[in-house]
Formats: structure tokens, C-alpha cells, sequence
């Protein structure tokens, strides 16, 4: 199994190399400096694989978000499980869905909290984007479902919530209205014209962004010598650095999450840090949070929890993964 999924990267990429390779020696003979050559080079051979991930997500959730909005709503107990396994899932919009759902206190604070932090936001098409890179997301996955479940849990336990809202609330569970994910398509009712369009305009954005921060990850590279001085100058083994990252993480832009995906490729963080941030790093989510949930102080609560949470097993990881 193992030297299939060998065989069939090295196969996506030798093909990848081949697309690009006329690109590439156009690039290549250009004045411009090796750094950003190289950055634009690497950040073009990511679009088609940007480009079909995203089509395969918004086909998914097209089908199956509203089967995951009902079995967020009326999973009770076994909410912060659930919403962490269909959180971890690379889709664009369930963290706004999970914090309409709570604002509406159809699911406890513990559920939000483990979809918050089981949301990978664009980290996981980040990866996938380099086939080379695909090894790294098992253990992401396993670890931020984990940190949400367990988190999840021990909130809803230590806050009395094992009841869900449902049963108080059921006059309100189709009453949802449609809120706005990225690139401004219906999270909760996703139309059919969106199966190309929005997957075009997200690798557009994504692709944006690759290219910036890349660009800026190269530049330092080419200033300090090579990719193995870049930890230095992050607080590479330092406990500030899962801290750091978590407070970034927490910036309701896809721009961050990439920011820090790219950061750990490169070897810019550890394994602890690029948790720490990605666990706090819940989208759109927190941003519907803090524009219809009241009162304020619980959404204070649960951003102080998130951060927190985040936090500890930041640091947690990377004292042990060191």
C-alpha cells in the first residue's frame, strides 16, 4: 500500500513537472532573482492540484452539508465528536455553520469549540497541493481531531452542557438563515453554479496568497543563508513560538492558515506550532461568532477557551515532538 501511494506521488508529480516544464524555462529566462523565480515556479505547479481539490470539496459539500448541519444539530451527546470528525473534513464553510447553529444554542459550547479546533481552514489543500508533502496530513488530522473530541468534551463536562439545545430550541432548527462562507457562496444551500465558479474563485484567492507568502518565505531564505537557518529566527524549540502562532491563528483569514502551513513546510515552525495555530484558526466561524452570538462575554469565553486550549497542546506537542 505504502509503495503505491509512493508510486502514484511520484507519478502526480513527474506529470506535473512535465505541464510545467515549457512555464518553467520561461521563468527560468527572465532577469529576475533565483528566490522568486523559484516561488513563482512552485506556487503555479500547486494550481492544478488547488483547482481539483476544490472541486472535489465543493461536490462533497454540495451533497452532504446539509446531511452534516442536521447531524450537527441533533447529535446530543455525541456532539463534540461528531463536529470534530466533520470538522477535520478541508470544506470551506462548517465552522460558520457550527456557530450559527450555537447562536441559536442548538449545540453546546463544547461542540463549537471542538468544530473550531478541528477546522483546518487551507491547510489541508495547502498539502495536498504538494503531493510530495501528502505524508503530513494524517498526523494534523489525528492530532487536532484529538485535541477537539478531548476538548470538546471536557468543556461541555466541566460546564454541565450534556443536554442539547435541541430539545429547548426545535421551533428555531429550520429557521437557519443562509450566511456567507469565503469568496461569498451559500454555506448552507450551496447551488449548483457554484460546483465550478467557487472552486475557480477560491484557487484564485489561495493561489494569491501562495504566491505572497511564498515569495516572502523565499526572500528570508535567499537573507539568511538557507532553509535550515529559517527556525532560528522563528523561535525554533522555543515555547513562545506555539503561543505566537495560536494568537496569529486566530485572525479570521484563510490567508493565516496558509501562512502557517507554508511556514512549517519550510521548516520556518514545528509540528507543535503549526498545531497550535491551526487549532485556533476556526475561518469565518469566529467572525459569525462575534457578529450575531450575545452576549458578548460568552463570546469572549469561548475565544479565551479556544486560545487557550490551543495553546497548551501547542506546547504540549512540541516540548514531546522536540
Amino acid at each position: 500500500m505504502q509503495s503505491l501511494i509512493i508510486k502514484t506521488v511520484s507519478a502526480l508529480n513527474g506529470f506535473n513537472e512535465w505541464i510545467f516544464s515549457p512555464i518553467d524555462g520561461f521563468i527560468n529566462s527572465l532577469s529576475i532573482a533565483e528566490w522568486l523565480a523559484d516561488a513563482i515556479k512552485d506556487s503555479l505547479h500547486m494550481l492544478p492540484f488547488l483547482f481539483l481539490i476544490f472541486v472535489v470539496i465543493e461536490v462533497i459539500e454540495f451533497f452532504y452539508s446539509d446531511k452534516m448541519t442536521q447531524l450537527a444539530k441533533y447529535s446530543s451527546k455525541a456532539g463534540p465528536l461528531v463536529g470534530s470528525l466533520a470538522a477535520s473534513f478541508p470544506q470551506c464553510g462548517f465552522s460558520v455553520i457550527a456557530s450559527t447553529l450555537y447562536t441559536k444554542r442548538l449545540i453546546t459550547k463544547g461542540t463549537l469549540i471542538a468544530v473550531f479546533l478541528s477546522t483546518s481552514d487551507e491547510a489541508i489543500p495547502v498539502i495536498l497541493s504538494e503531493p510530495s508533502k501528502m505524508y503530513l496530513i494524517v498526523p494534523i488530522l489525528l492530532a487536532k481531531i484529538f485535541i477537539g473530541i478531548s476538548a470538546g468534551y471536557l468543556i461541555d463536562f466541566l460546564l454541565g452542557q450534556f443536554k442539547n439545545a435541541d430539545e429547548n430550541n426545535a421551533q428555531n432548527a429550520e429557521n437557519i438563515e443562509v450566511e456567507e462562507g469565503c469568496c461569498k457562496h451559500h454555506v448552507h444551500k450551496p447551488r449548483k453554479r457554484d460546483l465550478l465558479l467557487h472552486p475557480l474563485e477560491h484557487t484564485v484567492n489561495v493561489f494569491i496568497f501562495v504566491v505572497l507568502i511564498t515569495v516572502g518565505l523565499n526572500y528570508m531564505v535567499h537573507c539568511i543563508g538557507g532553509e535550515e537557518n529559517l527556525g532560528q529566527y522563528f523561535l525554533n524549540d522555543s515555547i513562545l513560538q506555539p503561543v505566537i502562532t495560536a494568537i496569529v491563528g486566530l485572525v479570521p483569514n484563510c490567508a493565516i492558515s496558509i501562512a502557517i502551513t507554508l511556514m512549517y513546510l519550510k521548516g520556518a515552525i514545528g509540528f507543535g506550532s503549526v498545531i497550535s495555530g491551526l487549532c485556533s484558526s476556526a475561518g469565518l466561524g469566529l467572525l459569525v461568532l462575534l457578529k450575531k452570538n450575545t452576549p458578548l462575554k460568552d463570546t469572549a469565553k469561548i475565544v479565551i477557551m479556544l486560545l487557550g486550549v490551543s495553546i497548551f497542546w501547542g506546547i504540549i506537542i512540541q516540548a514531546l515532538y522536540n
